[in-house]
């Protein structure tokens, strides 16, 4: 653990962190334009200072159901592979230190959960799910797609 703090934020029901030097910053979403035969968990894009935003929809991405979860209609902005997205989540906790390492998930959360997760972490603020950051914005047709290229 080379640097040990983390974004703390709510997604679906649940406590999850990311890795604060992932984070590029925290926004407010505004306008979001549908992106025409993109994939259901990209909700479109979004400008921020004259850059375009992927937005993702984090519980689609995940593939649990939207329910009635609060939200406070903010986004964490992430960079991956050259681009940037903002990750639309329920709401932002705070930012944290990790105090152990991941660890295995008790009992597990479910295939959903399990694919986008790193494990378990405990944070001076409680413990939280470790978001794996690629698999999260590879949404939950990469399943499919691995299932195909299999058969």
């Amino acid at each position: 653990m080379t640097d040990p703090l983390l974004v703390v934020i709510q997604l679906a029901g649940r406590r999850c962190a990311l890795w604060a030097l992932d984070v590029k910053s925290v926004i407010e979403i505004g306008a979001v334009t549908p992106i025409p035969r993109a994939p259901a968990w990209i909700a479109g894009i979004t400008a921020l200072r004259s850059q375009a935003l992927t937005v993702i929809d984090c519980r689609t991405a995940i593939g649990v159901p939207h329910a009635d979860w609060p939200t406070d209609h903010r986004a964490v902005v992430v960079a991956e592979g050259g681009h940037a997205y903002a990750l639309r989540v329920d709401g932002i906790e705070d930012v944290t230190t990790a105090v152990t390492e991941p660890g295995q998930v008790p009992g597990g959360f479910g295939p959903e959960w399990s694919r986008i997760a790193t494990g378990m972490i405990e944070t001076m603020a409680g413990p939280a799910l470790l978001i794996d950051l690629p698999a999260m914005l590879a949404g939950p047709d990469h399943l499919h797609r691995e299932i195909e290229a299999a058969a």
